[in-house]
């Protein structure tokens, strides 16, 4: 198959920008993530960019792989964006707003959405399961992060 550039680009871009934007708008909060008291496991503040960068370029590679699979993808697409909107308003709702159980309430959502974004996408493309498994289980992790901030702050 011969990648279509143009589209990979943009199926890449589309995740980095929300992604960007979002964390854009709550630079400067990482103090204040840093002065919060944390649960076990609660890994370095350098990791999360890191982290989030490799799963947005996942998740563009599986977007790519389902908008030039030739098979009706609307509705996977849909789902796609959708959770990228819930997404982009965690980090606001967690480090700006300070609102952790709302946070976490939203996390699990965002969470759902992921999956049935997963289960459309594997209809489509099977590899694509894959590039969001990790994204599925970070979001995971960061559910337990999450609740554990709200409990011990």
């Amino acid at each position: 198959m011969k990648i279509q550039w143009k589209n990979l680009i943009a199926c890449l871009a589309i995740p980095l920008a929300i992604g960007g934007l979002s964390a854009l708008l709550t630079r400067n909060n990482m103090e204040m993530f840093e002065s919060l008291n944390k649960p076990f496991l609660a890994p370095p503040g350098w990791l999360f960019p890191v982290v989030w960068t490799i799963l947005y370029i996942l998740m563009g590679i599986a977007s790519y792989l389902v908008l030039t699979s030739g098979k009706p993808n609307t509705a996977a697409l849909t789902a796609y964006g959708i959770q990228l909107v819930f997404n982009f308003f965690w980090p606001i709702i967690f480090f700006n707003l300070k609102l952790y159980l709302f946070a976490f309430i939203w996390l699990i959502l965002l969470w759902l959405l992921i999956l049935k974004t997963t289960v459309l996408f594997r209809q489509i493309s099977k590899s694509t399961e894959y590039l969001m498994l990790p994204y599925l289980l970070w979001v995971a992790f960061a559910g337990y992060l999450n609740f554990f901030i709200w409990l011990l702050n």
